[in-house]
């Protein structure tokens, strides 16, 4: 950027405000360098001696000589957390999701996010498909790592198949590139039946696997299917046989790359155990949960966090009745916590309803997507009890609206009692059952929403 970057806050008491920089001048490089992004300026700043040129917003240039610790911040916020414009998708992706979304939603669930430094700051899966050798090489000199890649599939034709990119096809020799150099790798699989599942999904384990420890882990998920597919290539949803023989070839995987290596490497999906009608796996299966955000180990962790928490209560009479309101595929869990919960505390009522996908359709069965208006509709002319608790990933990362924008507060005026918003854990649905007051702290949760940008 010619330009420089804006600033666009100071922080007090920092160097940069002793210098007396502002809002609104730029930083334009530092060390006669140019700052194309955050890494940059990150990279750059670790010096003990600097020198940065500012564009100032009265348009004079100056040179300011900085001498700092090595650790020390500049205290300077941007307009920008990247720093720069964020990269976009160039695949079109058979089983793309935001391809498969109706019109009419707010603008940031259309965008498609290819980003490789969100996938170093954020756990964003991205496809590589977009960058340059120049690129690789520089998230190879800033060490950025771990980075979580959409594979799958790794015959090369095949993925170009997949990822309608002609590029797509040199996927094992750029992580190859970067396991050399050290970078920690984690990997997903959108399953598709009759397309890179079978002898493919050997294929992507097997060539996956050779770069094992750089990359520690693959997930097998499900691919998701809408009900707004016209015109899209067609592709089946997964059914139960072939996610029972999906299961059965990847436990048999796990099995041989523990013995190889300490590691079981390749994990299927929550969803997939679950459209095969099988149980979880136990907790050491997961390797230390490296793919929850995939839904991988996720439902085994929140039966294990409940567990801990109630084993810290010894019980009492309390008495309160409420509705606990999930997707599809989440319900039968809610309903074994409650159980739990039950056992030391037997006046506690709830019913835990499962949200029908309307909206999408009801292929989609986690919570993250469920609307507020399938929401209300579905609670309506219901006693609800006390309060409603839902899961907090079904609103938007930074504020409390659903994916179809209805507010928290228009479902809560809808339903006539108080929404309580639960945060992930186990622990904090055990929480919310013994005590279901709504909470006023929602903005403040260390919340992430997969669906969102």
């Amino acid at each position: 950027m010619d330009n420089g970057h804006v600033i666009t806050g100071v922080r007090p008491g920092s160097i940069a405000e002793e210098l007396g920089l502002e809002p609104g001048d730029r930083i334009v490089s530092i060390n006669d360098t140019p700052i194309k992004d955050v890494f940059d300026y990150q990279y750059l700043t670790e010096d003990e001696f600097l020198t940065v040129r500012v564009l100032t917003k009265d348009g004079e240039t100056c040179d300011l000589e900085i001498e700092k610790d090595e650790d020390e911040d500049l205290g300077l916020y941007f307009e920008s957390g990247l720093m720069s414009d964020y990269r976009s998708c160039q695949n079109r992706c058979v089983f793309c999701f935001i391809d498969q979304m109706p019109p009419g939603m707010r603008e940031t669930l259309y965008f498609k996010d290819d980003d490789t430094r969100l996938s170093f700051l954020q756990g964003n899966y991205v496809t590589l498909t977009n960058l340059t050798d120049d690129d690789i090489g520089r998230l190879i000199r800033y060490h950025m790592s771990p980075i979580n890649v959409s594979v799958h599939a790794t015959d090369p034709d095949l993925r170009r198949r997949l990822l309608h990119n002609k590029h797509a096809g040199k996927i094992m020799e750029r992580l190859r590139r970067l396991a050399d150099a050290d970078i920690v790798l984690n990997a997903q699989v959108v399953m598709c039946k009759g397309l890179n599942d079978g002898e493919q999904l050997d294929r992507t384990i097997a060539d996956l696997s050779t770069l094992i420890p750089q990359m520690q882990s693959l997930s097998v998920v499900p691919v998701g299917l809408t009900r707004y597919r016209e015109g899209l290539c067609p592709l089946e949803p997964i059914d139960r046989e072939t996610a029972r023989r999906t299961i059965r070839q990847i436990e048999a995987w796990q099995d041989k790359l523990y013995a190889a290596h300490g590691t079981h490497f390749v994990h299927a999906s929550d969803e997939l155990y679950i459209t095969a009608g099988l149980d979880l796996p136990e907790e050491e299966r997961y390797d230390g949960y490296l793919q929850l955000e995939n839904g991988v180990g996720m439902l085994r962790l929140f039966l294990n966090e409940a567990a801990q928490r109630l084993a810290r209560e010894t019980g009492d009479g309390r008495a309160h009745r409420v509705t606990m309101a999930s997707g599809v595929l989440a319900a039968p869990y809610l309903e074994r916590v409650l159980g739990l919960v039950q056992e030391k505390f037997p006046r506690v009522r709830a019913d835990v309803v499962a949200i029908r996908n309307d909206f999408f359709g009801e292929q989609i069965t986690v919570s993250g997507l469920v609307t507020g208006q399938d929401l209300t509709a579905q609670l309506a002319g219901r006693d609800l009890g006390e309060a409603v608790l839902i899961p907090a990933n079904m609103l938007k990362s930074d504020e409390p609206v659903f994916l179809d924008d209805m507010t928290l507060a228009q479902v809560q005026e809808s339903l006539g009692v108080p929404v309580v918003v639960v945060k992930s854990g186990g622990g904090d649905l055990v929480d919310a059952l013994l005590d279901p007051h709504p909470n006023e702290d929602f903005l403040r949760m260390p919340v992430h929403n997969p669906y969102e940008l």
